[in-house]
């Protein structure tokens, strides 16, 4: 198959929109994609006099903004990786995965940069503000002269270059690495997936040929873009197609994200589905519920004409001009998806995973079928791990184009998730109909998503809460949207102290807002629960999961 080039795409896009609209950050002023392509070529000149080579790691932290966009672009059209970090990580995850995938330059938002601390980043020589460009830190100082004469110099050096005919980067091979993904923050836990630019590309050309956008459409960006999921269909496949996106550098509550809608109107909505079943519990279900309509919806006249109004209602909730809602990061819940299915909402559930970039199977919402999660796409080969995979569930196994390189610097666990026939085994259990599209049945892992589609890893929290006094071994589940920690206590150790269950009560509570303090927002801890014996346990010793979920959810 012919590989396009992803700088290419890049620089044509650059030049064929050269005069539409490209960003904005939510309330503020639009940058042209002719203005995009100054701000690139000005990093671009800093990267050079800075003494950056092809492959130098540049880490990314900040919440979605347009400055953040220009500095992920400059940075893989020049050659370097970028390392894009969650900005919800605490200062000692930063600090370790700009360590560990030594990067040199780190580009922060000036809240964060309040947190860390440069010495505990000895591998990095100049750290830059998101908000202006303006250099935080700096250890050398031709890289303090690079940025003092980056305004005045920059043009001397490459106004060659400025025009829609004249822009041209430095070809870059497709197998070149193009970013190191963490996912997620804790060191005994992170790994880096390193994303090849044929791995990015192979996502954005099925978008192009899948999505429903055209240049100039609109798109609101709230997933975080430090996720390959934002990343890949809320700015690069949108900035390839030459639309104008929307950057929304707030946290995304329900009530911003409304008013966002409604006033850009995007033509394509990405979303996780707790965003969905938020809209559902809280303003359809109590609505349907009440006795009187429940008496009208058993009319099938009525109940047509009712549930046009509720879908009518639900396409103003999200701005009334989107082609499509595509959901993604994990199930949704099925009462949701028959809800939104009767009444005509147009819905689809695609799946991915980081190590792939992040795209496994997606079906538009006019073909897709109940409750699966789209067919397998077309730059990628799948296998079910058992005997009938129509019909006997096994672990979902797939290789092609959008497979990662592997961890970095995490052989290990590269050969581990990647086997010898290049078959990258997800964790993931299900079947895949013949028409190849793909059910998933349950988890190997045990990952969580959290309110904005970050990825939460209830064994890191576990392992942090093990370390507790009293605790003999720990359970992280979530219900009803919010995590809670199952504990089994050690009541021995406890009275060996003469602390009664009431005292361990309150000394677990006080343990719990500690914690806390320690984890990002999304993935804090809402309550302690006792739970009176050991969990049941795997041959191996694993807890067996799905058993809790369940009793739990």
């Amino acid at each position: 198959m012919l590989q396009e080039n992803l700088v290419e795409f890049i620089e044509n896009s650059l030049k064929s929109n050269w005069f539409l609209q490209a960003y904005n950050d939510y309330g503020g002023q639009s940058l042209t994609y002719r203005k995009v392509a100054e701000r690139i070529i000005w990093l671009q000149y800093i990267f050079k006099k800075s003494h950056m080579k092809n492959g130098d790691k540049i880490a990314l932290v900040g919440r979605n903004s347009s400055n953040w966009a220009i500095t992920y672009l400059a940075t893989i059209t020049y050659g370097a990786v970028i390392v894009p970090i969650l900005p919800d990580f605490n200062p000692t995850d930063i600090h370790y995965i700009v360590n560990h995938s030594d990067s040199t330059f780190l580009f922060t938002a000036d809240s964060i940069y309040e947190s860390l601390d440069e010495s505990k980043m000895s591998g990095v020589d100049a750290i830059v503000s998101l908000r202006d460009f303006r250099i935080l830190h700096s250890k050398k100082r031709h890289i303090n002269q690079a940025f003092e004469r980056a305004d005045s110099h920059y043009l001397d050096e490459f106004s060659q270059l400025l025009g829609p005919d004249k822009l041209k980067f430095e070809q870059i091979p497709n197998d070149t690495l193009a970013a190191i993904v963490y996912t997620s923050g804790t060191t005994g836990f992170s790994k880096g997936v390193m994303l090849q630019h044929n791995c990015l590309m192979a996502n954005i050309r099925f978008a192009i040929t899948n999505l429903p956008l055209n240049p100039g459409d609109r798109i609101l960006s709230f997933l975080p873009l430090a996720h390959a999921y934002g990343c890949a269909f809320e700015f690069l496949f949108p900035t390839i197609l030459g639309c104008h996106i929307t950057f929304l550098s707030k946290i995304p509550t329900p009530k911003i994200l409304v008013k966002a809608f409604q006033e850009i109107k995007p033509q394509l909505i990405l979303t996780v589905p707790l965003i969905l079943e938020k809209i559902y519990r809280k303003q359809i279900k109590p609505v349907i519920e009440k006795t009187s309509m429940k008496l009208l919806l058993k009319l099938p006249v009525i109940r047509k004409i009712l549930l046009k109004s509720i879908n009518h209602k639900l396409h103003e909730v999200f701005g009334g001009k989107f082609h499509e809602v595509v959901i993604g990061g994990a199930p949704l819940n099925q009462e949701v998806e028959l809800f939104f299915r009767e009444i005509g909402f147009p819905y689809t559930i695609g799946y991915g995973m980081t190590e792939c970039g992040p795209l496994i199977s997606y079906s538009n919402w006019k073909t897709t079928k109940l409750f699966s999660v789209g067919k397998i796409i077309d730059t990628l080969e799948v296998s079910i791990a058992s005997s009938d995979p129509n019909n006997e569930v096994g672990e979902i196994l797939v290789r092609g184009e959008n497979v990662m390189a592997g961890y970095y610097k995490n052989d290990d666990a590269t050969s581990e998730t990647i086997d010898k026939e290049g078959w990258l085994h997800t964790g993931d259990l299900g079947v895949i109909d013949e028409d190849r599209f793909i059910y998933i049945k349950g988890r190997c892992k045990s990952m969580l998503l959290g309110p904005s589609g970050q990825n939460i890893y209830p064994e890191e929290i576990e392992a942090k809460i093990n370390n507790l006094p009293y605790v003999q071994e720990s359970l992280v589940i979530e219900k009803t949207g919010k995590l809670f920690a199952l504990i089994y206590p050690d009541l021995e150790m406890a009275e060996t102290k003469g602390i009664t269950e009431e005292n361990l009560k309150d000394i677990f509570e006080e343990n719990r807002r500690k914690l806390n303090k320690e984890l990002p927002a999304y993935s804090i801890i809402s309550q302690f629960q006792f739970y009176p014996e050991e969990f049941e346990k795997t041959p191996s010793k694993k807890i067996k999961r799905y058993l809790y979920t369940r009793l739990f959810s």
